[in-house]
């Protein structure tokens, strides 16, 4: 009885935010799909690579989203710069269902051999991803990580809408406005603004 009477509003609202966290879900979920297509296995990438790229010293760590294949930024470095640092770290930060995670369970890692490792950080929903901190405490992937001789290489995103079925095209070009403006993966992980390199990339959904 209070919906013409102005009961309407807070259900607008309520379907303004519904839409909006949907969509976010599903341009996420599609995103993690059209790369994954375009991505290689591990193995096989660094088979081919570790032989044809130029070694350089120093640490990179290629921050993924997933903990299976090769990472975006990893690609395109090769691809651009065709070099390879001594020690290659591919970092995974999850975040796990409960507040709080056990430092003993903090990090796990991985040799995938000729100086690459894969890094997996767990956090806790209540808990500040601090990457570097977590890390100065890794003693599994060779030597201590030194912020100095470490540079950070992240995936910027460009979301093209498409035909492509998925989403309404007015729904990836809301989630293309909302990734724009989402938190900067830098500031999140805490990552120092000087050893940062950001490689962009376009993505159809």
């Amino acid at each position: 009885l209070k919906v013409p009477q102005g009961g309407y509003f807070p259900l607008l609202i309520g379907l303004a935010i519904f839409t909006l966290l949907t969509t976010w879900s599903r341009g996420r979920q599609l995103m993690r799909e059209r790369m994954a297509e375009s991505s290689m296995p591990m193995e096989v990438f660094i088979k081919s690579a570790a032989s044809s790229a130029q070694r350089v010293p120093g640490t990179a760590i290629f921050m993924a989203s997933t903990s299976a294949g090769v990472p975006s930024a990893l690609l395109h470095n090769i691809k651009h710069n065709r070099i390879l640092h001594e020690r290659i770290i591919i970092l995974t930060v999850e975040i796990g269902d409960v507040p709080f995670v056990d430092e003993a369970n903090r990090a796990e890692c991985k040799s995938l051999g000729e100086g690459f490792y894969r890094v997996i950080l767990r956090y806790g929903f209540l808990e500040e991803t601090d990457v570097p901190a977590a890390l100065s405490k890794v003693d599994l992937c060779g030597p201590p990580f030194n912020m100095m001789l470490t540079s950070f290489f992240l995936s910027r995103q460009t979301l093209i809408a498409s035909k492509i079925p998925g989403m309404a095209i007015w729904r990836e070009k809301t989630f293309a406005w909302m990734l724009r403006n989402a938190a900067n993966a830098m500031e999140f992980f805490r990552l120092p603004s000087n050893r940062v390199v950001e490689l962009g990339s376009q993505v159809e959904i």
